[in-house]
């Protein structure tokens, strides 16, 4: 079971070793650091997870160091002050294997893993400074999990924190679940980022939304708000919200301030009986939009799909349907490009017609785009639903100057002896011809000096 549920703020400098007079400017939080931690450790858990945005972070999952003692120091903030603590290795096995059921991409690191890919070892700011309040106020020996957060969707977040829930009922454990983030890192032009007049309002929405319980509202909270505001706990608080599905919970808010341009929003949340559970909700939704998403499909891209699709779920190509035999008819270049959760997953074409007519095209690089893009891992049969596809039908390309460009209206492709670099039009952060045309020499690898020839095109594209 969850017993509590704590928001904790990062910054070292509340540790008395190392912010010194500076204490004085974030006496707030450090009262409500202090208060949280009583109230935590006074809910008596058999193990603390802590979820953190500063350990290693990865694009497309979650991650947890796996080695049988955790440890840490706050060395690179020129304090020796440290920690250890045992990892609670049966609770995360557990979530492992309730990740792998739930289709939520989660990995172990151990230490060779660790040490092959370069990646942290030991604790970092993001647990050790919580980790430093809670000792102080008497937290025992008892285990730790350090779980690092990914980039993944709001749904497959609060479904992790499901996870978390359901890993501790199964091992009988009474949990406390640390969500470690600071709020807005752009609450004034002097802070790490340019002041943003967003920063503000996604503090004071979350406050709100842990005032009133509207878990589904932060969800639900739009992407661009988050990005403008800069932050780095929604991650963690999704996650720890998760864990509490099924449950009310009593919400205090121990401490708010942003003395520095960067917000520290000290809350717990204790659980007090059941309710309605949202993920239910969610999944319910989620399938509606996907079947809504595919009713609209044009037959380019629905056959992209279903190529993907039968190739991953079954190892084979699907059957091109009667009414698509019309693709049967052209040649053509195609890009097939994949999204999910708004991120690229993978774009794979041809400049020229490859195959013998459009519908192998489609279905050779949709393929490509799903198991062959050196960017990314290949396609797993959980992410299926979750793609959004886009196919690009590619008409002549003709010699031009650069002049001669839109990067709305014309891909480009760029040329030098065998180096050959295409950019698709109508992309989203390209604006210019200069910076089409640099992300186009780069693929190509043509260095800035090297003579080089530019071609246009137009594109069909399909959604």
């Amino acid at each position: 079971m969850i017993g509590y549920v704590a928001l904790s703020p990062h910054p070292p400098l509340i540790i008395p070793a190392i912010g010194g007079n500076s204490l004085e400017d974030v006496k707030a939080t450090v009262s409500g650091m202090k208060e949280m931690a009583r109230e935590l450790v006074d809910s008596k858990p058999d193990s603390l997870v802590f979820l953190t945005p500063h350990g290693n972070v990865f694009a497309d999952c979650l991650s947890a160091l796996s080695e049988e003692e955790l440890q840490g120091d706050f060395s690179n903030f020129g304090s020796k002050l440290g920690t250890s603590r045992r990892n609670d290795k049966g609770l995360l096995d557990e979530i492992e294997t309730g990740a792998r059921k739930a289709g939520i991409s989660f990995i172990t690191l151990s230490a060779e893993i660790l040490r092959l890919h370069h990646l942290n070892p030991l604790l970092d700011h993001g647990i050790l400074v919580p980790l430093h309040y809670l000792e102080e106020a008497g937290l025992p020996q008892i285990p730790i999990l350090a779980i690092s957060v990914g980039f993944l969707s709001p749904l497959e977040l609060y479904t992790f924190g499901v996870v978390i829930r359901d890993a501790a009922l199964a091992q009988g454990k009474k949990l406390a679940v640390v969500a470690s983030g600071d709020m807005s890192h752009r609450l004034k032009n002097e802070g790490p980022y340019d002041y943003h007049p967003d920063g503000a309002v996604f503090d004071q929405q979350v406050q709100q939304i842990l005032r009133s319980g509207d878990t589904e509202a932060l969800i639900k909270m739009p992407e661009k708000l988050r990005n403008n505001a800069g932050e780095c706990g929604y991650a963690s608080l999704l996650i720890a919200l998760g864990s509490l599905d099924g449950s009310r919970y009593e919400n205090k808010i121990f401490s708010y301030e942003g003395p520095f341009g960067v917000g520290y929003l000290c809350a717990g949340l204790r659980p007090e009986g059941s309710a309605p559970s949202l993920l239910e909700k969610l999944i319910k939704e989620r399938k509606e939009i996907i079947n809504n998403r595919r009713k609209e499909e044009s037959p380019p891209v629905k056959w992209a799909r279903m190529i993907l699709e039968s190739y991953i779920r079954e190892g084979k190509r699907a059957k091109l349907p009667p009414e698509m035999e019309e693709l049967r008819q052209q040649r053509a270049g195609a890009f097939v490009s994949l999204k999910k959760n708004g991120q690229l997953r993978g774009c794979i074409g041809t400049i020229a017609p490859s195959y013998g007519d459009l519908a192998d095209e489609i279905a050779g690089n949709a393929i490509s785009a799903g198991t062959a893009d050196p960017r990314f891992l290949p396609v797993d049969k959980n992410e299926l639903e979750d793609l959004v596809y886009s196919v690009d039908i590619l008409g002549e390309a003709e010699a031009c100057r650069r002049e001669d460009l839109n990067p709305y209206k014309y891909g480009v492709i760029v040329s030098s002896g065998r180096k050959r670099g295409l950019l698709l039009p109508d992309l989203e952060g390209v604006d210019s011809v200069e910076e089409q045309l640099s992300i186009a020499l780069q693929k190509a690898g043509i260095s800035p000096g090297e003579r080089y020839e530019i071609e246009r095109f137009e594109v069909k594209r399909y959604t």
